[in-house]
């Protein structure tokens, strides 16, 4: 082959495919000439070459749109089957929840365990009450909506209720916003307002049997109870007959938003509200220890009947009179709740002669909680500046609680000033003796020339012995007694007229055996006290009073016992010995009690109708005849 058609062969070959730089040798130059190096624009076969490049990228490009648009439309039409899927899962869900009543919630869906807490955060100028509510509660979603695992319904609807199952377990919880909420008793009286902030409570499709899938719940509730303490009263009585508490609660408006409260999101945006919500709520009265069955026939316990107290003692202060008190309470709460208070303030009143209420004693309780079967109060307080000629009803107090005789009074809270319970202050077990060792020193007789009767004189000597834990301290400044003389020792009177009963001059009927006298001076007798030592009793004060030229009347009808007295002072060896039995009105000032007149000055305060018994030997001298 000639060099001529090697050079031919080698361009047919070059222009069949590409190009290719020959073998280097030892004459290849090593620096290329830029015609050498980059081929030149006229050649042919460089431009074919582009063209097949660019036909094949344009096609390549044209071949991913192409798959690019259809991923696309496949995953746009999927999702959008999904959305719809989705849609009306939730609008099958949503209209099994507008279907669901708030009765079948409450019935079916609300699961409450307790309180097993109920504190009393604190209590407004307004009447109303802060209560901390603790118990354990949960919503059983699956129930209302149908999603639970109960039952084999085949496997299209099996599917649709493990969505729903997989819907609750996603919004986990609800937040409750419950508008304020009155309760009705059944005769439609109400009873009280309730207020409370949002509150969580979590979701369950599929429970267990037991309460371990319930949730603590902290709920501060806002009461405010009636002011109508006739309507308190009829409701109590009613459910007492009845067995049990019924109640109407009235709810305007209640919000169930997806989320808990302090947590945004796309859970708050799934709501449900209901209006104008009504149920009855009822509560059987638990058994009380100590007391009758709650029932239709059975009468209603006095509260009386539930407190008992335990001591009582009341103390002479500077500026004041302190008073101290243990008192027992029967709870009638079920023991599953534990309630703490705190401190609450009372004042008790004692009935005066126009039935009108006088405050006397402003106490308050420290505080305490609830134990089972008695409550423990732990009671202080101080007498109240009483107003001037308020000296009865403390005086008819006193009468009635010598006589062994229950007092009426009535404690009211001031928190909850339209309330007042009307109780009865208990005897004592032992009828006390206030006055004691009363007599007559150097007691004189003389006939009255200005009557029939006679005259007596002498110095009035006797002890004030205040009650085991009555330490107050006492100055006498009077004394009014009204005495029956007897021949010998006198017997104890029958049951006490209490001051407002008894006339002035009024004896009694019959008259006792052997009195024979009747001592009653015309006015008050100055007297003066001394205290001495106390031995296991209150304090106690030795009263002196004298009387001059004071009427000694005979009795109606005992001449002749009176006749029979004087023979025995006259021809007795040793005279004889008269018995004195009678009342007395003792004026005193209490150091501490704020008595004030008119004129806002302190003053003394008069017991009246405090009975005693004693005695006095009279022998020959002591007769000026």
């Amino acid at each position: 082959m000639t060099p001529t058609e090697n050079d031919s062969s080698s361009s047919c070959i070059k222009g069949k495919g590409k190009a290719k730089h020959p073998e280097p040798s030892e004459r290849t130059p090593l620096l290329l000439h830029h015609s050498d190096a980059a081929p030149s624009p006229s050649q042919p076969r460089v431009v074919h070459d582009e063209d097949v490049d660019l036909e094949s990228s344009s096609d390549a490009r044209r071949r991913l749109l192409s798959k690019l648009t259809f991923v696309f439309l496949v995953s746009l039409s999927s999702c959008i089957l999904i959305f719809l899927l989705l849609a009306l899962l939730a609008y099958s869900y949503a209209a099994r929840l507008s279907d669901v009543s708030p009765e079948d919630i409450l019935e079916n869906a609300l699961v409450i365990q307790g309180p097993y807490q109920v504190s009393v955060l604190d209590v407004t100028a307004d009447g109303g009450t802060r209560i901390q509510v603790r118990a354990r509660a949960g919503i059983n979603a699956g129930s209302i909506m149908g999603v639970d695992t109960d039952g084999d319904e085949g496997t299209f609807y099996d599917m649709w209720k493990s969505f729903g199952r997989w819907g609750v377990k996603i919004l986990d919880r609800v937040t409750v916003d419950v508008s304020t909420t009155q309760i009705f008793s059944q005769r439609q009286a109400l009873l009280a307002t309730l207020d409370s902030p949002p509150f969580e409570l979590p979701l369950t499709a599929n429970p267990p049997y037991d309460d371990s899938w319930l949730s603590p719940l902290s709920l501060t509730l806002f009461v405010v109870p009636t002011q109508n303490a006739s309507d308190i009263n009829q409701f109590v009585h009613d459910s007492w007959h009845l067995g049990a508490a019924s109640v109407h609660a009235s709810i305007p408006s209640v919000i169930i938003s997806g989320g808990s409260t302090d947590k945004g999101g796309w859970r708050q945006i799934l709501k449900l509200q209901r209006s104008s919500i009504q149920t009855q709520l009822s509560m059987k009265l638990p058994p009380i220890p100590g007391l009758p069955t709650p029932g239709k026939d059975v009468p209603l316990p006095s509260i009386s009947q539930l407190i008992t107290l335990q001591s009582f003692g009341v103390e002479s202060e500077a500026k004041d009179v302190t008073v101290h008190a243990l008192a027992t309470v029967v709870n009638p709460v079920p023991p599953i709740i534990n309630l703490t208070a705190p401190s609450l303030p009372f004042i008790i009143s004692l009935p005066s002669e126009n039935h009108s209420l006088v405050p006397m004693v402003l106490v308050h309780t420290d505080p305490f909680m609830l134990t089972h079967p008695n409550i423990t109060l732990t009671i202080s307080g101080s007498v109240l500046p009483l107003p001037p000629h308020h000296s009865a009803p403390i005086s008819a107090f006193i009468s009635r609680f010598l006589s062994l005789e229950p007092n009426p009074v009535s404690v009211a809270c001031p928190l909850f000033p339209s309330f007042a319970l009307d109780m009865e202050f208990p005897a004592p077990s032992s009828k006390p003796q206030i006055l004691r060792n009363v007599t007559i020193h150097d007691m004189k007789i003389k006939p009255n020339s200005a009557s029939t009767g006679f005259l007596a004189s002498g110095s009035v000597f006797a002890r004030i012995v205040l009650p085991k834990g009555m330490d107050l301290t006492l100055d006498v400044t009077r004394v009014f007694p009204d005495v029956l003389v007897f021949d010998g020792e006198a017997h104890e009177l029958p049951t006490l007229l209490l001051p407002q009963q008894k006339d002035e001059e009024e004896l009694p009927d019959p008259l006792p055996e052997r009195a024979f006298g009747h001592i009653r001076p015309e006015d008050w007798l100055e007297a003066t006290s001394v205290q001495v030592d106390a031995e296991g009793e209150g304090s106690i004060f030795a009263v002196t009073a004298d009387m001059v030229d004071v009427p000694l009347e005979v009795l109606p009808g005992r001449q002749k016992q009176f006749s029979n007295f004087i023979s025995k002072v006259v021809f007795g060896t040793h005279g004889a010995l008269a018995g004195l039995q009678g009342t007395t009105d003792v004026g005193v000032h209490i150091l501490g009690l704020p008595f004030r007149d008119h004129d806002d000055t302190a003053t003394g305060m008069d017991l009246l109708g405090l009975p005693f018994r004693g005695s006095v030997r009279i022998g020959m001298k002591d007769l000026l005849v």
